[in-house]
């Protein structure tokens, strides 16, 4: 009788194919990537409540809001990022978008035909406030804390001295050109926020300026012993911040066709808040511009969104307290973790 036989199976290793084990999901893995990009995924999180909550927030014109409104803060982050990755601070960029704007505006009132001398004495004022920072701290070895306090209370009173204590009111109305111009569809102060983050970002990683800028911050000592002239790289920083904050102040006053001494109040800490949430650390050393930029727009959909269902300002700020605050956490957590 004849049996019929199943034909052979073949061996994976005869043929030597390797089979695949399984994959499964990772708790330390998945714990990782989760803390990797904690960020991003409460910024969508944010998005997708407030979208919930209401229909105008996922509008295209309420994105257009955020972004305007974010432009002349996106400077003083970014600049505010060179400063902390050198282990530095600047609490001074409120008062120098308040003394920038004063100058530039009471350089236009009565003349139109100012326009753009106004925005260059608004340059040149913040860039001469950074630069006085940097030379403190770099060549004097005031501590930044000390400097760019000091600056924050002398700009601040400069403000009201070139205003005579009131706003600068009655500019002409040319000079919302600055913030009303259109560019490939987009408000100015929109496009110079994108130009200036992209080359900031792209100077930070790709040259040897951003290489040194990280290397002051990680360790100054090592950093000169390597012959990086340090004094030079922190005098930069600060000059830059300031010089964003001329900027940023001149932005702001073109938007609202007046000079208050008031303008950028406040706007140091938040800008401080951005960078802290973006994942840079206030040792120095550590920290995207990039990072700072999705902080940044952190706080201003946080700030939008909450306006949109009319919640207090002071609830607003005890939100944004708690944010910083787990950020801070998360990192510092991580960064145990991954030591």
């Amino acid at each position: 009788m004849i049996t019929q036989q199943s034909p052979p199976t073949e061996s994976p290793h005869a043929t030597g194919a390797a089979v695949a084990p399984p994959r499964r999901l990772d708790a330390a893995r998945l714990r990782e990537f989760a803390l990797s990009h904690a960020m991003v995924i409460v910024m969508l999180l944010v998005v997708m409540y407030f979208s919930y909550r209401s229909a105008r927030f996922g509008t295209l014109d309420n994105f257009q809001t955020i972004t305007i409104a974010a432009a002349p803060f996106a400077l003083i982050a970014v600049g505010q990022t060179l400063v902390i990755l050198t282990g530095g601070i600047d609490l001074s960029v409120g008062s120098v978008i308040a003394v920038s704007a004063m100058a530039s505006a009471s350089t236009v009132a009565g003349h139109p035909e100012r326009l753009w001398t106004a925005l260059l004495v608004g340059l040149v004022t913040g860039l001469a406030a950074g630069s006085i920072n940097g030379a403190l701290v770099a060549w004097l070895d005031v501590p930044p804390f000390v400097a760019t306090l000091g600056m924050l209370t002398a700009a601040s009173g400069m403000a009201y001295v070139i205003g005579d204590g009131a706003p600068i009111n009655g500019l002409p109305a040319n000079f919302n050109q600055i913030a009303g111009t259109r560019v490939l569809g987009l408000q100015l102060p929109v496009v110079v926020m994108i130009v200036g983050i992209v080359v900031l970002a792209v100077v930070m990683r790709y040259t040897a300026y951003g290489m040194r800028v990280y290397a002051v911050g990680g360790n100054r000592v090592a950093a000169e012993l390597a012959g990086i002239k340090t004094h030079r790289v922190l005098f930069s920083v600060y000059a830059i911040s300031g010089l964003l904050a001329g900027l940023s102040g001149v932005m702001l006053a073109s938007r609202v066709l007046s000079g208050p001494p008031t303008l950028g109040s406040g706007y140091e800490l938040d800008a401080i808040a951005a960078v802290v949430i973006g994942g840079a650390s206030l040792m120095g050393g550590r920290g995207t511009v990039w990072g700072t930029v999705l902080g940044l727009f952190l706080m201003q959909t946080l700030n939008n969104g909450l306006d949109i269902l009319v919640v207090p300002a002071y609830w607003q700020k005890v939100i944004k307290g708690v944010l910083v605050v787990a950020a801070v956490t998360v990192d510092v957590w991580a960064n145990s973790r991954r030591r």
